[in-house]
C-alpha cells in the first residue's frame, strides 16, 4: 500500500462525507462540483491554512503535529479508528522484518484451552488481517467447518467475500462486509508492508466486485461489539450479540464470542446447535475409529478436536 496515496485519498473521502450544514456553515453556492466540504472550507474549520490543509491532502504527511491532525480530526468527525488510521499514515511506516511477517500465528495453549471449555459459547481467534487462527466446536458449527477448510481459506475476509454461504449466513450481509472491509483497512494502515495482507486484499479485488466497492469507500472500523442476525442452516434465525476481547501478549490478536440473551428464543436455538453439534462430533469419532470403510465423514462440527485444529490452522502463514 502506497502510505502517499492512501493518505491523500483517505482525506478526501472523509471531506466528500461532510456537508456545510452538518458542520455549521452556511452554503451560499446553489450547486457544488464536487461532494462534501471544500478544502478551503475544511482548512477553515481545522483552523490551518488552505495551502497547508491542500498539501496534505496530496500526501504529504510528513513533519505534521499532533495538535494539527488533533484539529483536523475533529473537523472531519473522525472516530477513534479513523483517527488512528489518520496518524499512522502522516508517520513513516513502521518496517516489519520478514520474519516477523512470515511468523506462524499460534494461540496461547492456556487460551485455546479456555475456547475449548466455552462448550455454549461460540468462539474463534482472529489475527493479523483477519485471519482464524483458533476456535471451538460451537464456533466451527455456527459459522462453518474450519477444520475442513484450506488453511488460506479460514479467513474472515475470505469467508465473507467468497464463501457462498456466507451470504445465507448473515442477513444483514452488507454491513458484516462493509464493517470487514473497514477492519481490513485500519490492519492495512497498522502493517503496510505485509506482502500476504497484500496478497490477499489483491485477490479479493479481482474475484469481488462488492470487496472493490467497498475498499474504494475508505471506510476504517476497529473490532467491537453489537448484535449479530443469522440464519442457520440447521436452527433457523439467531440473534446474537457478540464481543471482542483482547487477550494479554499479542497484541494482534483478539477473541470474538457470541451469545444470546438469557430465555430468548435464540438461545434455546443455540443449545440446540451445540447439541448437534456434539452429536456430529461423536459420530465423526466414531467413523474414525472405525477405519476407513466407515463412511463418509460427518458434517459441520465434527472431526478433530478445536485444539488439533487451530495447530492446523496455522501450517501456512498468510
Amino acid at each position: 500500500m502506497d502510505q502517499r496515496t492512501e493518505l491523500s485519498e483517505f482525506l478526501r473521502s472523509r471531506r466528500a462525507r461532510l456537508r456545510p450544514e452538518d458542520v455549521g456553515l452556511r452554503d451560499t453556492t446553489t450547486r457544488r462540483r464536487v461532494p462534501g466540504l471544500r478544502r478551503e472550507e475544511l482548512a477553515q474549520l481545522a483552523g490551518v491554512s488552505t495551502a497547508y490543509y491542500t498539501r496534505l491532502e496530496q500526501g504529504h504527511g510528513e513533519n505534521v503535529s499532533a495538535a494539527v491532525l488533533d484539529a483536523i480530526a475533529r473537523a472531519l468527525r473522525l472516530s477513534p479508528a479513523e483517527r488512528e488510521h489518520l496518524g499512522r499514515l502522516t508517520k513513516p511506516p513502521r518496517r516489519r522484518s520478514g520474519r516477523a511477517a512470515a511468523r506462524v500465528q499460534r494461540v496461547r495453549p492456556a487460551l485455546q484451552q479456555l475456547l475449548d471449555a466455552m462448550e455454549g459459547v461460540p468462539a474463534y481467534v482472529l489475527g493479523r488481517r483477519l485471519d482464524i487462527i483458533a476456535w471451538n466446536r460451537l464456533g466451527t458449527a455456527l459459522l462453518g467447518d474450519f477444520d475442513a477448510m484450506p488453511p488460506e481459506h479460514r479467513n474472515m475476509a475470505w469467508h465473507v467475500f467468497l464463501d457462498p454461504a456466507a451470504r445465507e449466513l448473515y442477513q444483514d450481509w452488507e454491513g458484516k462486509a462493509s464493517d470487514v472491509v473497514g477492519i481490513l483497512r485500519l490492519d492495512a494502515g497498522r502493517d503496510p508492508d505485509d506482502p500476504h495482507l497484500a496478497s490477499l486484499i489483491g485477490e479479493l479485488s479481482v474475484k469481488s466486485e462488492d470487496f472493490r466497492r467497498l475498499w474504494a469507500t475508505h471506510n476504517i472500523q476497529d473490532k467491537g461489539h453489537g448484535t449479530k442476525l443469522l440464519h442457520h442452516a440447521v436452527v433457523g434465525g439467531l440473534s446474537l450479540q457478540y464481543e471482542t476481547l483482547r487477550p494479554a501478549g499479542d497484541c494482534d490478536q483478539v477473541l470474538v464470542t457470541y451469545h444470546a440473551e438469557p430465555g430468548s428464543t435464540s438461545a434455546e436455538s443455540l443449545r440446540l446447535l451445540a447439541s448437534w453439534a456434539a452429536t456430529e462430533a461423536q459420530e465423526g469419532r466414531a467413523e474414525r475409529t472405525a477405519g476407513p470403510g466407515a463412511g463418509p465423514g460427518a458434517g459441520p462440527g465434527a472431526g478433530s478436536s478445536a485444539g488439533s485444529s487451530a495447530g492446523s490452522s496455522a501450517e501456512k502463514p498468510r
